[in-house]
């Protein structure tokens, strides 16, 4: 019971807070709309005073215009005291519908009077086109603009509508016309009318309601998306600290074995003591891949820069490399001069993201398939490409392989193993290093990668 008891009390505050957020952003919005309409209905009101002061009586259309000015004084207070503060509580949310519907009361019933008062002066057979316009105009406004809360546009329609109908029903009045009369056809017309207000005002309630749930349920999920994110960055990190030490203890212990430090290995367990060695190491390697992603991904990743020749560069990852290529079967070709390029880079992890190039290129090769590493000129940078004739990548994949644990096939039987971060980790190196990383490929024919950093003066 108690367990309930408080469940129920937890849902209820999140509806609270739910609720509260709503209103919160129907109030913002009722008040950016109505700053931003703010010369729009100056211009309005300005014209249709002015009208009836030339045409009627200065004076009653200077008393109208005044009113109206302090409506609009006492709107902009209100509108400025909702955009600027930033907290907000239910008690605040109460003060300020109050204000809202107080505003909403008085300037629609200035505006309802003001185009009664002139009705009255006109005769029936005028019509009323122009109080009667300025009412409905003054519907249309709200009924577009006003929508954040039903009952403000409720209240604000209320009064158009009764001031839209007591004109032409004063007009039935006071003529005592026939209902063949055209008067009555006024009023028949103004009914027709209020109905495509009423409609107008249901559409544009019902679009703004569903636009504000849309996207509170966006940003929801965007919140839920970043927590997510935050948990597995955060289980990356830890995991990989913890897997740190305990590996590097392992590691040593196996190497210290298999080198005959502690005696003789026997002959039966020197194969499965070195698989574990080697296993081991790839261990090691994918815990310092983890470790050097998180550092990238919190902007941590620290660079030791260094002048380097790119052509000698080139060739000592070449020469490294080489045994791996003659493993697979595969030929390497090096184009790089010494003495013509500089770049500045720090050189441990640069030789991180060429290795990683070289590897893939080998690893996707055919027997006797020729992987090619070059440097050249391009623009102002300096261009490392790695050039394979093996597989190639399909034409969809886009930047796809350069996300983190992405690998093309990564059914459980796939060919070609690796953890899917050489390439994730090799795009966060070079643009760190304010360079760009991309690739052209042809499935079947084979595989282009470059990078490219920017070119440095000879020492």
């Amino acid at each position: 019971m108690e367990d309930s008891a408080l469940k129920a009390e937890y849902a209820r505050e999140i509806e609270l807070a739910d609720d509260l957020e709503k209103n919160r952003r129907r109030l913002l919005d009722y008040a950016h709309v109505g700053q931003q309409l703010f010369i729009q209905r100056v211009v309005i009101y300005t014209t249709a005073i002015f009208l009836a002061g030339a045409y009627y009586s200065w004076r009653i259309a200077a008393g109208f215009y005044l009113l109206l000015a302090l409506c609009e004084t006492y709107d902009a207070l209100v509108f400025r005291d909702i955009v600027r503060r930033q907290t907000w509580r239910q008690t605040d949310i109460r003060r300020a519908m109050r204000r809202v519907y107080t505003g909403t009361i008085l300037s629609a019933v200035t505006v309802s009077f003001c185009a009664t008062f002139v009705a009255l002066l006109q005769s029936s057979a005028s019509g009323h086109f122009m109080p009667m316009f300025m009412l409905v105009s003054a519907a249309i406004f709200a009924a577009m603009n006003n929508n954040q809360f039903l009952r403000v546009l409720g209240i604000r329609l209320s009064i158009y509508i009764v001031a839209i109908i007591f004109i032409p029903l004063s007009d039935v009045w006071r003529t005592r016309a026939p209902l063949s009369s055209e008067v009555w056809l006024h009023l028949f017309t103004v009914l027709f009318v209020l109905g495509f207000l009423l409609e107008l005002a249901r559409n544009f309630l019902i679009s703004y309601s569903n636009s504000l749930q849309n996207l509170m349920d966006l940003e929801m999920k965007h919140e839920q998306t970043k927590a997510a994110y935050k948990a597995k960055t955060e289980f990356l990190s830890t995991v990989s600290h913890e897997l740190r030490t305990p590996i590097t203890s392992i590691k040593g212990a196996l190497e210290m074995i298999n080198a005959g430090a502690l005696g003789a290995v026997p002959e039966k367990m020197s194969m499965a003591l070195q698989i574990a060695a080697r296993n081991t190491r790839r261990l090691q390697s994918l815990v310092e891949d983890l470790l050097l992603l998180q550092s990238a991904e919190a902007g941590k990743l620290s660079l030791r820069l260094e002048r380097l020749d790119a052509g000698k560069f080139i060739q000592e990852i070449a020469e490294r490399f080489a045994p791996y290529a003659d493993s697979k079967e595969v030929v390497l070709h090096v184009n790089a001069e010494p003495d013509t390029l500089w770049f500045e880079c720090d050189e441990k992890r640069m030789d991180q993201v060429v290795t990683n190039l070289l590897s893939n290129a080998a690893k996707f090769s055919n027997p006797g398939g020729v992987v090619t590493v070059s440097v050249h000129d391009h623009d102002d940078q300096v261009e490392i490409s790695v050039v394979d004739e093996g597989l190639g990548i399909p034409a969809d994949s886009g930047d796809q392989i350069f996300e983190e644990f992405r690998q093309l096939d990564s059914s459980s039987s796939r060919n070609y193993q690796g953890t899917g971060l050489g390439l994730s980790i090799a795009k966060r190196i070079v643009e760190a290093h304010g360079g760009q990383i991309g690739y052209e490929s042809e499935v079947g024919v084979g595989s282009t990668f470059h990078v490219r950093l920017k070119k440095a003066p000879a020492p």
